[in-house]
This record gives structure tokens, C-alpha cells and sequence, in this order.
């Protein structure tokens, strides 16, 4: 089986994503060497805790490939928070203050998001984000 982030993604959802992936990243020792795989007491989940663990190539895949998930769960409910902030009535400066970023940079942001939804969908998310915001 392969492990894509299109295979994961419509399995997991971003909590379920997210908790794996944190658990995965708390097994894994940081260790830069080779892994040796060890199965001793391979059922026994007390023997996680006896000693640094290593990733299997699977879950190690597994981990990148949910941490892309993630990030395009995070990526659609940004856009899902955008369009919620401006219905409501915020500023792209609030948008932007909220995002971390320049309200030039939210604007382009949420510009390019828009991009690739339909047409209808694209036409009253632009009228929503009005003109761009002057630098």
C-alpha cells in the first residue's frame, strides 16, 4: 500500500490526523542513525516505554505524509476562517493581524485560494474580499 497524503487525507480527520501524528512523533527517538528494527516483546505496550524507539519506514511515511495533510486541512479552514471574518464584517487588517502576516499579503493569500473553486463560488468570494488593500 502507498501512503499518500490523498490516501490519508480521506481518512483521517484533523484531530484524528493531528493526534496520530503526534503520537507517531513521540515514538520516534530523533535519532540520525540507521534504524534496526527490534521486536521484542512486540505486543507488550509497556516495552514503548522501556527504551528509545525508532520509526518503521511505514510509520516514518505515515508521519510525513499526515503532517501534509494537516497542513492542507489547516490550508481549507483558513480559507473557511477568512471568508467567516469577512461576512462578519472584519477588516483585511484584522484578517491580517490574525494571520500573522501584512493585510496585502492576507488579500494575495486568499486571492490565490480562490483561485481554483467555480465559478459562482469564486465570483461572491471576490466580491467579499473587495479591492486589495493599499500597502
Amino acid at each position: 500500500m502507498s501512503i499518500t497524503p490523498d490516501a490519508l487525507e480521506a481518512e483521517f480527520s484533523l484531530p484524528t490526523a493531528a493526534t496520530r501524528l503526534d503520537f507517531l512523533s513521540r515514538r520516534d527517538s530523533g535519532e540520525s542513525t540507521l534504524n534496526t528494527v527490534q521486536d521484542d516483546e512486540a505486543d507488550r505496550w509497556l516495552a514503548l516505554g522501556d527504551s528509545d524507539t525508532s520509526l518503521d519506514v511505514y510509520e516514518a511515511l505515515e508521519l510525513l505524509a499526515l503532517g501534509e495533510v494537516i497542513a492542507r486541512k489547516a490550508h481549507d479552514s483558513q480559507l473557511v476562517g477568512i471568508r467567516a471574518a469577512l461576512r462578519g464584517g472584519a477588516s483585511w487588517e484584522q484578517v491580517a493581524d490574525a494571520l500573522g502576516v501584512t493585510p496585502q499579503q492576507a488579500w494575495d493569500g486568499f486571492a490565490a485560494s480562490i483561485a481554483h473553486l467555480e465559478d459562482g463560488a469564486a465570483h461572491s468570494a471576490r466580491e467579499l474580499a473587495g479591492t486589495r488593500p493599499a500597502a
